[in-house]
Parts: C-alpha cells; structure tokens; sequence
C-alpha cells in the first residue's frame, strides 16, 4: 500500500493550474487573483471633509467657547463631488459635506454638532487643531502600492478594493468546474420510490456541496449504473464542461466494480492507476489525467468518499487555482476517549470539537463505520491518527481537522 502522502504527492504533480481570464469585477467572485492589483492613484485623491460641518482656519477658532463662540461668515457651500477650486482666507468659513475637497486656505473641519447650524454666518463653539476631521490624500493607499497581492481568493471586501482603484476587469484563475458522478446500479434519485436492495444516491450531493466549498463550481451528474459503456461515455461526455472530475463507487475489488473495470480495461497504461493508500477510511483510491483533465475515483462508502475528498480533492482543487495545496485548518486537542487504530494505517474518525478556557478538547463519535453518514454529518472534525499510533489513550494531544461548517 502506498502512503497518503506518497498518493496526494503524486496529485499534486500531475493536476494542472487553471489558465488566467480577465474577467468583469463582479464575476470574478469567488476567482483567485492572478496578478497584483496597484492603485494608479493615492485614496483618497484629496484632501477631503471627514464630517458635515465648516472649513475653517483653526487658528480662526483657537479661543472659541460655549460663553464666547467664534462667529465667521460663510461664504458657501462644498458639495462631495464638487468639481470647483474654492478656498477661504482667514476669517472666513465654508459649509462642507462629508467627502467634499477641503478648500484652499482650510486646515481644519468643525464638525456641524459644534455650530448653531448657521447658513449666513455660524457660531462655533468649540476650538479644534488643524488637521481636524481632515482626510488626507493618500492615508488609505499611496499611488503605486499593491492593495490586492496575486493569490487572493476575491471577495466583497477585495472586489470592493479593486473598484475603488478604478478596476473593471481583473486577471483571475476562475474557480475549477468539478463534475460529480455516483455509480451503482442500486442508487436512486431522492424523491424516487425505492425498489428491495436500492439505496438513495447521497454522495455525489455531498461531494458536490465539498467542491462548492473548497472554491470549485460544483456540478453534479445524475448517477449512472454499473454498464461500463455508459459510464465510460457518461465521463467522457463530461470533459468538455470539467476541469476535473469526482467519481464515487466502483473503485475496489468486487466483481462489478465498474470504474475501475472501465479505466484497466485499457491495460496498465491507461488514464488511471488504482490502487491501496494506508488510510482508514478510504483505503482503495484512483486518479489519473482523462484527456489532460484530473478525474479523482474515490470508494463508495459516504465517509470513506468524503474523507477522500477533503484529504486529497481539496488540496488538488487549491493548487489548481494557484493556492497552497493546504489540508482542512487542523489544531491540536485533547481526546476525551481511549481510542485504538489499526497499525501502519493513517486513521481519520469523527469527531465534536470543543474549545474552553485556551484549550481543544475533541470527542470521538458513537458511530465510526465508513457507511455511517448520519455520525459524519453530526461531526465537526475528522481527528487524524498517525501510522504508528495503535492506542491512544484519553488525555493525549492529537491533530483535528476542522470540517468546514
């Protein structure tokens, strides 16, 4: 058997990165920039009012008290988008809206709260210093600097960021299309009647909703039975659309294990290469470039498919769009139980994670079977034990991956 890291090593130097578009700023939601962002401008541009209130001379309000308030003539008003040069000269003051240049002359901004509200000439009743509620050019961002770095998967925030520096199309690496397919000729589609010996198809929704998670445009594929010329052509059908694919099922060593007999049929040179990783659950595994594009075969148990994918999908699918091929976030904790794993075997269980006073605790779930999806869909951690790890007793510090909520 090979190792999981020996196997998702292998991934890693065979999946490709998405190829660069430059697309509109809203559709690159989700995307991860391929190339730094610069402002062409300092933010702000200008000076500008941080209050509604009146541009003054400080020194004009130095002594100003509610018993002696500083009277001052306005001479007008400035709009935020007012395109005029205006400025004031000693003595006198202009009302100014939030976001409006700051006039020639001004250093200071009095906020209206201050003021009687005057429209001809104001009382201010409050001294303030120059640079009062004044927001300098440049204090955001300088001309020239780097507001979004290349590897950043975009957001509102970032998108925002872009727009403010006058970006209407950036380069992207859009998010990989993932095709999710479930074999088996005894699945069936929720909402349908169930025949003896039918299953409802759950693993290619719960995979597709993990591609959707990890960055990747998810779509699944209606499940296929076990004729291995319908599902040859049914994966083949898929890669015009795919820019990788997730099977589930037929991968192991029974008589009808259709993916597998579709991809060997090919001899040992084919597009595939099937075989045992030392992990529990999830132990058969398969991958291979189809035409250039990665198709990931995993086991058909529901944990032993889900485990698969965030072990060696998720990380495929980040270094696909130039991320850091990195695991589920993973802590240390404290296991509340005695636990025993099978030797030279990487164990993932599941687990309710909790967090007190600084501290991790994890507890191992009631149900630890590869086929018990209501025990992973109540977990919010896959607790991992290493190879060499055949008992481990309650009180030991062991890693968890935190499953993405």
């Amino acid at each position: 058997m090979r190792t999981v890291d020996e196997h998702l090593a292998d991934i890693l130097a065979a999946v490709p990165v998405v190829p660069p578009l430059s697309v509109a700023l809203l559709e690159a939601r989700g995307a991860v920039l391929a190339e730094p962002v610069e402002a062409p401008v300092p933010l702000p541009p200008f000076d500008n009012s941080a209050m509604d209130g009146y541009a003054v001379v400080a020194a004009d309000v130095a002594a100003a008290s509610e018993a002696d308030p500083a009277v001052l003539p306005v001479i007008g008003d400035i709009a935020a988008g007012d395109p005029g040069v205006s400025a004031i000269r000693p003595g006198l003051t202009a009302r100014i809206m939030t976001g409006a240049p700051m006039p020639a002359g001004a250093d200071a901004v009095i906020p209206v709260e201050w003021t009687d509200g005057g429209a001809a000439t104001v009382r201010i009743t409050r001294p303030a210093p120059p640079g009062h509620y004044i927001r300098r050019a440049g204090e955001d961002v300088l001309a020239g600097q780097v507001v979004v770095d290349a590897g950043t998967r975009l957001g509102a925030t970032q998108l925002g960021m872009l727009a403010a520096v006058g970006r209407s199309h950036v380069l992207v690496r859009p998010r990989p299309r993932v095709v999710v397919l479930s074999t088996g000729t005894e699945l069936r589609e929720p909402g349908s009647p169930l025949a003896p010996g039918e299953i409802w198809d759950s693993n290619s929704f719960m995979l597709t909703a993990a591609a959707m998670e990890a960055g990747a445009v998810g779509f699944r594929q209606e499940t296929v039975g076990d004729e291995p010329e319908k599902v040859r052509e049914t994966i083949e059908d898929q890669l015009a659309r795919a820019d990788a694919i997730v099977t589930s099922g037929g991968v192991s060593m029974g008589a009808r294990d259709v993916v597998k007999e579709v991809f060997t049929a090919e001899g040992a040179g084919g597009p595939v290469v099937f075989g045992k990783v030392a992990m529990r659950p999830g132990k058969p595994q398969g991958f291979g470039l189809l035409q250039g594009t990665p198709i990931f075969t995993l086991p058909g148990n529901p944990v032993s498919a889900y485990v698969s994918f965030q072990v060696f999908v998720r990380p495929a699918l980040r270094a696909m769009q130039g991320l850091p091929p990195e695991p589920l976030p993973t802590v240390g904790a404290v296991i509340t139980e005695d636990v025993k794993s099978p030797a030279g075997m990487r164990h993932f269980m599941r687990g309710r994670l909790s967090y007190h006073r600084g501290t991790y605790s994890v507890t191992p779930a009631e149900g630890q079977g590869s086929h018990q999806l209501r025990s992973l869909s109540s977990a919010d951690a896959l607790i991992v034990l290493p190879e060499d790890a055949e008992a481990v007793p309650a009180g030991s510090t062991v890693d968890v991956m935190r499953m993405p909520s």
